[in-house]
């Protein structure tokens, strides 16, 4: 250790170890300042840098963040659009899977048709009637594809007011043209927006199209001749029925007359009193079946069991028909509006059944199923109009006093020598009329001054969405004109048509094949089943 310390202040330079050690300690002094003095320099620095890297991140976390809420933004909007085009995808899905169902229910009403009209005529002419109404469903379906749809909501609505231009009858879409659309490279669009397409209106719509048009085919029974008749019922489902429609669920004339408009919930006025004022025309024309009035015993329902089963199929049809109407079923609203209109729909019917039954024993003292039946189908007819606008009692009142006037109406044919073989006329003729009625005078608006209409559960408003009042006079007086004008144009139009054809001596059987059975003049094989009634 000497000898390095030795070494090394003999290697310092002279002029150090010449100095005292006072200078030295003064000079350690100062070298200590000038190494505090750089030290803070460099600590002042180094914060400073420290400030400046701080304030950028800062910069760049924000601006990471401002990118961070776009993006989530963005994506929530989208986010926002899918889910709405979901619902309105899943809306539409709902709607056609509805309608499409409750189209079905109604096509199968048919079946009910040909076998209740089956059951009350003769059985010598079933195959006939059978064949009538085939020929009825088939000839209406092209008649409601070639000019039905079109004069019934084919429009033009140039102003875009919801309401049709002519207010009298449609004008395009005839043969279904129009359903669709085709963009250049031949990809075919089934609507403009998703929705509802106009082949799903067309299919529910023709159901009950043809529904009006076999109405008439009871009336007529037993005494006109198929091919013949054919021309009637296109001329009844591609003329008639569809301008009642325009006039009415087409938004024609009657749905803005009196600035109030009609209500016909399903049809009691455009379906069923169409029908059945035509069959009350074409029963007058044609006249009564030889020997109808002369020895009525032989002229009642021959099937029992079919009247029933055919009454049974049109009631359960009819939830297709009434419930149907709501048009869609792709929210909570319009599903209460369904239930409240089948509970409408089953207790009219029940209560029908029960009135017809009661009041035509009290006549007779003898049991009548197919009163029963009937009465259960005026209780249908009578709350096809109001279902949808008026409480569960008034539908119980609606089915008696309905069942009530088909009973009367009934009894008031026979006296003057009216041949409508299943009662069509009175059925859905007499009670289309008390339907229409009876929806005014029962409607769910407050007192008589209020209307809900075609609203449902709340009244019909202004602009302002405050409830119209004093409008109670004019809604029922349009339901009034309505009546009245289907009872003219549909039976007049019927009663020409059938007039018309009458003259070409092809439309009415002969007596020899009247006396016979149309089933063995006509029918290969000659009897529908082995029966001696």
């Amino acid at each position: 250790m000497k000898t390095i310390a030795g070494a090394l202040l003999l290697g310092l330079p002279a002029t150090l170890l010449a100095k005292s050690t006072q200078e030295l300690e003064h000079e350690v002094d100062e070298m200590h300042k000038q190494i505090a003095t750089l030290t803070a320099m460099l600590d002042e620095e180094n914060h400073e840098r420290r400030l400046a890297m701080t304030g950028a991140q800062m910069e760049a976390k924000i601006l990471v963040l401002e990118g961070n809420v776009t993006t989530v933004a963005t994506a929530a909007a989208d986010a926002s659009t899918a889910a709405a085009a979901g619902d309105a995808e899943l809306g539409a899905a709902l709607d056609s899977c509805w309608l499409l169902i409750c189209g079905t229910l109604v096509m199968f009403m048919h079946a009910g048709f040909a076998m209740l009209e089956s059951g009350c005529c003769r059985a010598k002419n079933v195959s006939n009637v059978l064949l009538k109404n085939l020929t009825n469903l088939c000839v209406g379906t092209l008649a409601w594809y070639v000019t039905g749809w079109a004069f019934a909501y084919g429009g033009p609505d140039e102003d875009g007011d919801g309401m049709l231009d002519n207010g009298f009858i449609g004008t395009g879409e005839f043969f279904g043209m129009g359903f669709t659309s085709t963009d250049d490279s031949g990809v075919i669009a089934p609507y403009e927006e998703v929705g509802q397409s106009k082949m799903l209106g067309w299919f529910f719509q023709w159901a009950f199209c043809t529904a009006a048009a076999t109405i008439v085919s009871g009336g007529v029974a037993e005494r006109v001749q198929s091919p013949t008749y054919g021309c009637y019922a296109f001329v009844m489902a591609g003329f008639i029925y569809p301008v009642v429609v325009a006039w009415t669920w087409g938004y024609g004339w009657i749905a803005g007359f009196l600035d109030v408009g009609f209500m016909d919930f399903a049809g009691s006025g455009v379906v069923h009193l169409t029908g059945g004022a035509s069959a009350i025309a074409g029963a007058i024309v044609l006249g009564p079946r030889k020997g109808r009035f002369e020895n009525p015993e032989e002229f009642e329902p021959h099937n029992m069991p079919l009247v029933v089963l055919g009454t049974l199929s049109l009631w359960f049809g009819w939830y297709g028909f009434n419930c149907g109407s709501t048009l869609g079923m792709s929210d909570a609203a319009t599903g209460a509006m369904g239930a409240q209109v089948a509970m409408n729909t089953t207790l009219s019917a029940a209560t029908g059944g029960i009135t017809a039954f009661v009041v035509t024993y009290l006549m007779t003292k003898l049991y009548d199923v197919s009163a029963m039946c009937n009465g259960i189908l005026a209780g249908l007819v009578s709350i096809t109009a109001g279902c949808g606008n008026m409480d569960c009692g008034s539908a119980i009142f609606t089915g008696m006093i309905g069942s009530c006037i088909f009973v009367g109406s009934s009894k008031l044919q026979k006296k003057l020598k009216i041949d409508d073989p299943v009662d069509a006329s009175s059925v859905h003729g007499a009670c289309g009329i008390w339907g229409v009625l009876a929806c005014g005078l029962f409607d769910w608006g407050k007192g008589l001054d209020q209307v809900h209409g075609w609203s449902g559960f709340s009244c019909m408003t202004n602009e302002d969405g405050t409830c119209q009042t004093g409008i109670w006079g004019s809604f029922f007086a349009t339901q009034l004109v309505m009546c009245i004008v289907i009872c003219l144009w549909s039976g007049g139009l019927s009663g020409l048509t059938f007039f018309a054809l009458m003259k070409t001596g092809k439309l009415r059987i002969n007596e020899e094949v009247e006396d016979a059975g149309m089933d063995k003049a006509h029918h290969s094989p000659s009897k529908a089943y082995s029966m001696t009634a």
